[in-house]
Protein backbone atom coordinates (compact mmCIF):
# COMPACT_ATOMS: atom_id res chain seq x y z
CA UNK A 1 0.00 0.00 0.00
CA UNK A 2 1.37 3.39 -0.98
CA UNK A 3 1.18 6.20 1.60
CA UNK A 4 0.61 9.87 0.18
CA UNK A 5 3.07 12.01 1.28
CA UNK A 6 1.36 15.26 3.26
CA UNK A 7 0.60 18.23 0.78
CA UNK A 8 3.47 21.29 1.23
CA UNK A 9 2.75 24.68 -0.03
CA UNK A 10 5.59 26.41 -2.02
CA UNK A 11 7.89 29.11 0.30
CA UNK A 12 7.08 31.92 -2.06
CA UNK A 13 3.75 31.39 -2.37
CA UNK A 14 3.17 32.00 2.02
CA UNK A 15 4.95 34.16 1.41
CA UNK A 16 3.35 36.44 -1.01
CA UNK A 17 -0.45 35.32 0.19
CA UNK A 18 0.67 36.42 3.86
CA UNK A 19 2.78 39.18 2.57
CA UNK A 20 -0.61 40.61 0.91
CA UNK A 21 -2.84 40.04 4.09
CA UNK A 22 -0.29 41.87 6.36
CA UNK A 23 -0.45 45.03 3.80
CA UNK A 24 -4.06 45.29 3.83
CA UNK A 25 -4.21 45.11 7.34
CA UNK A 26 -1.33 47.56 8.55
CA UNK A 27 -2.82 49.84 6.17
CA UNK A 28 -1.11 53.46 5.71
CA UNK A 29 -0.17 53.67 9.11
CA UNK A 30 0.50 50.67 10.57
CA UNK A 31 -0.84 49.20 13.93
CA UNK A 32 -1.76 52.76 15.49
CA UNK A 33 -2.78 50.84 18.47
CA UNK A 34 -0.49 49.22 19.60
CA UNK A 35 2.45 51.79 18.55
CA UNK A 36 0.03 53.81 21.24
CA UNK A 37 0.11 51.64 23.92
CA UNK A 38 2.73 49.38 24.34
CA UNK A 39 6.86 50.28 24.53
CA UNK A 40 8.91 49.50 22.34
CA UNK A 41 11.24 47.53 25.04
CA UNK A 42 8.45 44.96 25.67
CA UNK A 43 8.29 41.30 25.56
CA UNK A 44 5.77 39.27 25.79
CA UNK A 45 5.09 35.65 25.11
CA UNK A 46 1.63 34.21 23.88
CA UNK A 47 -0.05 31.04 23.13
CA UNK A 48 -1.89 29.58 20.48
CA UNK A 49 -5.17 27.45 21.65
CA UNK A 50 -7.70 24.96 19.68
CA UNK A 51 -11.04 25.95 21.14
CA UNK A 52 -12.68 23.34 19.58
CA UNK A 53 -11.41 19.99 18.17
CA UNK A 54 -10.64 19.54 14.58
CA UNK A 55 -7.56 19.18 12.21
CA UNK A 56 -4.39 21.94 12.36
CA UNK A 57 -3.89 23.52 8.85
CA UNK A 58 -1.70 26.95 8.08
CA UNK A 59 0.83 26.63 10.16
CA UNK A 60 3.30 27.64 8.26
CA UNK A 61 1.25 30.80 7.37
CA UNK A 62 1.00 31.90 10.87
CA UNK A 63 4.71 31.25 11.17
CA UNK A 64 5.57 33.54 8.48
CA UNK A 65 3.19 36.28 9.63
CA UNK A 66 4.87 36.66 12.55
CA UNK A 67 8.17 36.04 10.44
CA UNK A 68 7.44 39.04 8.45
CA UNK A 69 6.41 41.33 10.87
CA UNK A 70 9.82 40.46 13.24
CA UNK A 71 12.38 38.16 11.93
CA UNK A 72 13.56 38.08 15.90
CA UNK A 73 10.05 36.00 16.66
CA UNK A 74 10.21 32.67 17.77
CA UNK A 75 6.90 30.48 16.80
CA UNK A 76 7.70 26.74 18.27
CA UNK A 77 4.65 25.20 16.64
CA UNK A 78 2.97 22.40 19.15
CA UNK A 79 1.53 19.86 16.87
CA UNK A 80 1.84 18.58 13.42
CA UNK A 81 0.75 20.17 10.05
CA UNK A 82 -2.28 18.02 9.62
CA UNK A 83 -3.05 16.51 12.97
CA UNK A 84 -5.97 16.18 14.73
CA UNK A 85 -6.40 17.55 18.03
CA UNK A 86 -9.17 17.89 21.21
CA UNK A 87 -10.35 21.27 22.29
CA UNK A 88 -8.07 22.76 24.26
CA UNK A 89 -4.86 21.77 22.78
CA UNK A 90 -1.91 23.95 22.50
CA UNK A 91 -0.82 24.83 19.33
CA UNK A 92 1.64 26.72 19.20
CA UNK A 93 3.89 29.13 21.50
CA UNK A 94 4.94 32.19 20.01
CA UNK A 95 7.38 35.02 22.43
CA UNK A 96 9.41 38.41 21.14
CA UNK A 97 8.52 41.69 21.06
CA UNK A 98 5.27 42.59 22.31
CA UNK A 99 4.32 45.24 19.57
CA UNK A 100 5.54 42.22 16.88
CA UNK A 101 3.04 39.35 18.44
CA UNK A 102 -0.37 41.73 18.23
CA UNK A 103 0.24 43.30 15.17
CA UNK A 104 0.91 39.72 13.65
CA UNK A 105 -1.67 38.10 15.75
CA UNK A 106 -4.79 38.73 13.90
CA UNK A 107 -3.64 37.54 10.35
CA UNK A 108 -1.73 34.32 11.51
CA UNK A 109 -5.11 33.81 13.33
CA UNK A 110 -7.07 34.41 10.21
CA UNK A 111 -5.59 32.06 8.06
CA UNK A 112 -4.75 29.45 10.74
CA UNK A 113 -8.75 29.41 11.64
CA UNK A 114 -9.88 29.17 8.17
CA UNK A 115 -7.79 26.42 6.46
CA UNK A 116 -8.28 24.34 9.57
CA UNK A 117 -11.51 25.33 9.08
CA UNK A 118 -11.98 23.66 5.53
CA UNK A 119 -9.30 20.77 6.84
CA UNK A 120 -11.56 20.06 9.52
CA UNK A 121 -14.74 20.12 7.62
CA UNK A 122 -13.13 18.05 4.63
CA UNK A 123 -12.72 15.31 7.66
CA UNK A 124 -16.08 15.14 8.47
CA UNK A 125 -17.22 13.94 5.03
CA UNK A 126 -13.79 12.07 4.87
CA UNK A 127 -14.57 9.62 7.68
CA UNK A 128 -18.14 9.28 6.45
CA UNK A 129 -16.74 7.56 3.27
CA UNK A 130 -13.84 5.74 4.78
CA UNK A 131 -14.86 2.24 4.23
CA UNK A 132 -15.07 2.56 0.47
CA UNK A 133 -12.95 3.35 -1.67
CA UNK A 134 -14.35 6.88 -3.14
CA UNK A 135 -12.94 10.10 -2.88
CA UNK A 136 -14.01 13.31 -1.62
CA UNK A 137 -13.04 16.20 -4.21
CA UNK A 138 -13.16 19.76 -3.90
CA UNK A 139 -14.27 22.32 -6.65
CA UNK A 140 -13.38 25.39 -8.13
CA UNK A 141 -15.54 27.44 -6.00
CA UNK A 142 -12.98 29.05 -3.84
CA UNK A 143 -12.68 32.10 -2.16
CA UNK A 144 -10.91 34.47 -4.94
CA UNK A 145 -7.05 34.62 -4.42
CA UNK A 146 -7.47 31.68 -1.79
CA UNK A 147 -7.74 28.84 -4.01
CA UNK A 148 -3.93 27.26 -3.72
CA UNK A 149 -4.52 26.97 0.13
CA UNK A 150 -7.93 26.12 0.28
CA UNK A 151 -7.28 23.02 -1.59
CA UNK A 152 -3.94 22.25 0.32
CA UNK A 153 -6.35 22.37 3.34
CA UNK A 154 -8.71 19.68 1.95
CA UNK A 155 -5.72 17.59 1.17
CA UNK A 156 -5.03 17.78 4.98
CA UNK A 157 -8.70 16.76 5.68
CA UNK A 158 -8.08 13.93 4.11
CA UNK A 159 -9.43 14.68 0.94
CA UNK A 160 -8.71 14.89 -2.65
CA UNK A 161 -8.63 17.89 -5.32
CA UNK A 162 -10.14 18.82 -8.33
CA UNK A 163 -8.78 20.51 -10.99
CA UNK A 164 -7.11 23.59 -10.08
CA UNK A 165 -8.40 26.32 -12.69
CA UNK A 166 -9.88 25.67 -16.32
CA UNK A 167 -5.96 25.46 -17.64
CA UNK A 168 -5.34 21.83 -16.37
CA UNK A 169 -8.21 19.26 -17.18
CA UNK A 170 -11.11 19.44 -19.59
CA UNK A 171 -14.45 19.23 -17.99
CA UNK A 172 -17.12 19.90 -20.80
CA UNK A 173 -20.38 20.47 -18.60
CA UNK A 174 -23.75 21.16 -20.15
CA UNK A 175 -23.92 24.06 -21.23
CA UNK A 176 -21.01 23.38 -23.28
CA UNK A 177 -22.61 20.04 -24.71
CA UNK A 178 -25.60 22.29 -25.37
CA UNK A 179 -23.62 24.44 -27.88
CA UNK A 180 -21.04 22.17 -29.50
CA UNK A 181 -24.00 19.96 -30.37
CA UNK A 182 -23.60 16.48 -28.41
CA UNK A 183 -22.23 14.32 -26.23
CA UNK A 184 -19.73 12.34 -28.34
CA UNK A 185 -18.47 15.32 -30.43
CA UNK A 186 -17.74 17.24 -27.60
CA UNK A 187 -15.34 14.80 -26.22
CA UNK A 188 -13.61 14.13 -29.58
CA UNK A 189 -13.03 17.88 -30.10
CA UNK A 190 -11.63 17.83 -26.40
CA UNK A 191 -9.03 15.19 -27.51
CA UNK A 192 -8.41 16.65 -30.72
CA UNK A 193 -7.25 19.75 -28.87
CA UNK A 194 -5.55 19.30 -25.66
CA UNK A 195 -2.05 17.45 -25.65
CA UNK A 196 -2.23 13.64 -24.26
CA UNK A 197 -1.16 14.32 -21.19
CA UNK A 198 -4.82 16.33 -20.38
CA UNK A 199 -7.57 14.32 -18.43
CA UNK A 200 -10.86 14.81 -20.03
CA UNK A 201 -14.39 14.60 -17.90
CA UNK A 202 -17.64 15.20 -19.62
CA UNK A 203 -20.65 15.60 -17.41
CA UNK A 204 -24.22 13.93 -17.82
CA UNK A 205 -27.78 13.99 -16.42
CA UNK A 206 -28.85 10.67 -17.19
CA UNK A 207 -27.75 7.00 -18.31
CA UNK A 208 -29.01 7.64 -22.07
CA UNK A 209 -25.97 10.41 -21.83
CA UNK A 210 -23.63 8.35 -20.16
CA UNK A 211 -23.88 5.41 -22.68
CA UNK A 212 -23.35 8.37 -25.51
CA UNK A 213 -19.88 9.03 -23.59
CA UNK A 214 -18.71 6.04 -22.82
CA UNK A 215 -18.48 5.61 -26.96
CA UNK A 216 -16.38 8.64 -26.87
CA UNK A 217 -14.03 7.31 -24.52
CA UNK A 218 -13.60 10.14 -21.90
CA UNK A 219 -11.21 9.13 -18.46
CA UNK A 220 -14.39 10.19 -16.05
CA UNK A 221 -17.81 10.86 -16.45
CA UNK A 222 -19.49 12.85 -13.69
CA UNK A 223 -22.89 11.84 -12.59
CA UNK A 224 -25.15 15.02 -11.96
CA UNK A 225 -27.41 15.29 -9.25
CA UNK A 226 -28.17 11.49 -9.49
CA UNK A 227 -29.24 9.67 -6.56
CA UNK A 228 -27.96 6.64 -5.27
CA UNK A 229 -30.47 4.04 -6.82
CA UNK A 230 -29.40 6.12 -10.28
CA UNK A 231 -26.04 5.62 -9.55
CA UNK A 232 -25.52 2.33 -8.99
CA UNK A 233 -27.41 1.82 -11.90
CA UNK A 234 -24.35 3.98 -13.71
CA UNK A 235 -22.00 1.76 -12.55
CA UNK A 236 -23.71 -1.13 -13.48
CA UNK A 237 -23.59 0.56 -17.10
CA UNK A 238 -20.32 1.61 -16.78
CA UNK A 239 -19.08 -2.42 -16.22
CA UNK A 240 -21.43 -3.88 -19.08
CA UNK A 241 -19.65 -1.33 -21.36
CA UNK A 242 -15.98 -2.86 -19.99
CA UNK A 243 -17.38 -6.49 -19.94
CA UNK A 244 -15.98 -6.32 -16.15
CA UNK A 245 -18.06 -8.68 -13.47
CA UNK A 246 -18.25 -7.35 -10.06
CA UNK A 247 -15.25 -8.56 -8.34
CA UNK A 248 -13.05 -7.37 -11.50
CA UNK A 249 -14.41 -3.86 -11.93
CA UNK A 250 -12.98 -1.85 -9.14
CA UNK A 251 -9.03 -2.51 -10.21
CA UNK A 252 -9.69 -2.51 -13.69
CA UNK A 253 -7.76 0.33 -15.16
CA UNK A 254 -8.97 0.42 -18.33
CA UNK A 255 -12.29 1.58 -17.12
CA UNK A 256 -14.09 4.35 -17.21
CA UNK A 257 -14.17 6.35 -13.72
CA UNK A 258 -17.23 7.94 -12.00
CA UNK A 259 -17.59 10.87 -10.20
CA UNK A 260 -21.00 12.12 -8.38
CA UNK A 261 -21.82 15.83 -7.94
CA UNK A 262 -24.75 17.42 -7.06
CA UNK A 263 -26.51 18.04 -3.52
CA UNK A 264 -23.78 16.51 -1.84
CA UNK A 265 -24.02 17.14 1.94
CA UNK A 266 -22.31 15.29 4.83
CA UNK A 267 -26.18 13.30 5.42
CA UNK A 268 -25.76 12.33 1.58
CA UNK A 269 -22.54 11.51 1.31
CA UNK A 270 -22.07 8.12 2.75
CA UNK A 271 -24.67 6.83 0.66
CA UNK A 272 -23.47 8.21 -2.60
CA UNK A 273 -20.61 6.43 -1.78
CA UNK A 274 -21.31 2.74 -1.35
CA UNK A 275 -23.19 3.35 -4.87
CA UNK A 276 -19.75 2.24 -6.14
CA UNK A 277 -18.34 5.47 -7.63
CA UNK A 278 -14.86 6.90 -7.37
CA UNK A 279 -15.55 10.63 -6.67
CA UNK A 280 -17.96 12.53 -5.08
CA UNK A 281 -17.03 16.29 -5.67
CA UNK A 282 -18.75 19.14 -3.57
CA UNK A 283 -18.67 22.79 -2.66
CA UNK A 284 -19.44 22.36 0.72
CA UNK A 285 -16.16 21.54 1.91
CA UNK A 286 -14.73 25.11 0.77
CA UNK A 287 -17.40 26.86 0.72
CA UNK A 288 -19.45 26.11 3.75
CA UNK A 289 -16.75 24.81 6.00
CA UNK A 290 -17.11 27.07 9.05
CA UNK A 291 -13.63 28.38 11.00
CA UNK A 292 -12.19 26.43 13.96
CA UNK A 293 -12.13 28.21 17.24
CA UNK A 294 -8.38 29.18 17.59
CA UNK A 295 -7.41 31.68 20.33
CA UNK A 296 -4.28 33.55 21.07
CA UNK A 297 -4.06 34.41 24.59
CA UNK A 298 -0.59 36.55 25.80
CA UNK A 299 1.44 36.48 29.11
CA UNK A 300 3.80 38.76 29.51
Amino acid sequence: MTVALRPELPTLMVEEQVRSALLEDLGRAGDITTLATIGPEMAATAEMRAREGGVIAGLELARTAFRLIDPSIRFEALVEEGERVAAGTAIARISGRARSLLSAERVALNFLMHLSGIASYTAKFADEIAHTAAKVCCTRKTIPGLRALEKYAVRLGGGSNHRYGLDDAVLIKDNHIAVSGGVAGAIRAARAYCGHLVKVEIEVDGLAQMREALTAGPDVILLDNMGPGLLREAVLVNAAHWGLGAADYPGDPRRTRLEASGNVKIETIRAIAEAGVDYISTSKITMAAPTLDIGLDISI
